[in-house]
């Protein structure tokens, strides 16, 4: 039975609340977990070689104008998206930090690891894969209640506000970042397709099962 001091859905509470909403080791490990697995993710679509996903086509348009790092322009991007939290009113976190500070070295971690096929076929699985385990990874950490990495925040906070699903919500953001991505230059290509148009039906299928309760203090 579910209590009235519950929350079952996404809290959009402060730092200090999610540290003391109860369960915190089991919620911290999850969070760890999925940031690890979220990188790892990125790692097995890269070596697909089938087509980056949404956020990093936009990367690799704007780096293909302004002469930085890929890494550089991963930060900068997230401070404006973190920008476009102010009027939503979303709140960071813990997860929020560990996101930036995380999923990076996962994905280097993880790519040595990962195979090279020169069969198109096991290039696809690959690709499923990747994007299967990216949507499960995005609900362990953003289920842990620690607060979203900058744009999975943008997009819970954009579903809170406007009353749409994860999963509407999700597939917008993915769609237009591909589509201004794709304009300036980005790399794009069916993995890039797939992933966008299924990405929010997978994390919302996920996040319903993996969004852990607060307690109300």
């Amino acid at each position: 039975m579910a209590s009235s001091s519950s929350r079952r859905e996404l809290a959009n509470v402060g730092p200090l609340q999610q540290i003391t909403g109860g369960r915190f080791v089991r919620r911290f490990a999850q969070l760890i977990v999925g940031l690890y697995l979220f990188g790892a993710s990125m790692a097995f679509v890269i070596s697909a070689g089938l087509g980056m996903i949404p956020w990093d086509v936009l990367h690799s348009g704007i780096i293909s104008h302004i002469p930085i790092s890929f890494g550089t322009i991963v930060v900068l991007l997230s401070l404006v998206v973190l920008l476009a939290w102010i009027p939503l009113r979303q709140k960071p976190g813990l997860g929020t930090i560990l996101n930036a500070l995380l999923v990076g070295p996962a994905v280097d971690v993880t790519l040595p690891w990962v195979p090279h096929f020169s069969a198109l076929g096991w290039n696809i699985l690959l690709l499923v894969a990747g994007v299967v385990l990216n949507g499960f990874a995005g609900a362990l950490y953003i289920g842990s209640q620690f607060g979203p990495g900058p744009r999975d925040g943008l997009m819970t906070g954009l579903s809170r506000v406007t009353g749409r699903s994860i999963r509407l919500v999700r597939t917008c953001i993915e769609v237009v970042v591909v589509l201004l991505g794709w304009l300036l230059g980005g790399v794009v290509g069916v993995g890039t397709v797939l992933y966008a148009a299924t990405i929010g039906p997978i994390t919302q299928w996920f996040l319903a099962r993996f969004t852990v309760t607060l307690r109300d203090r």
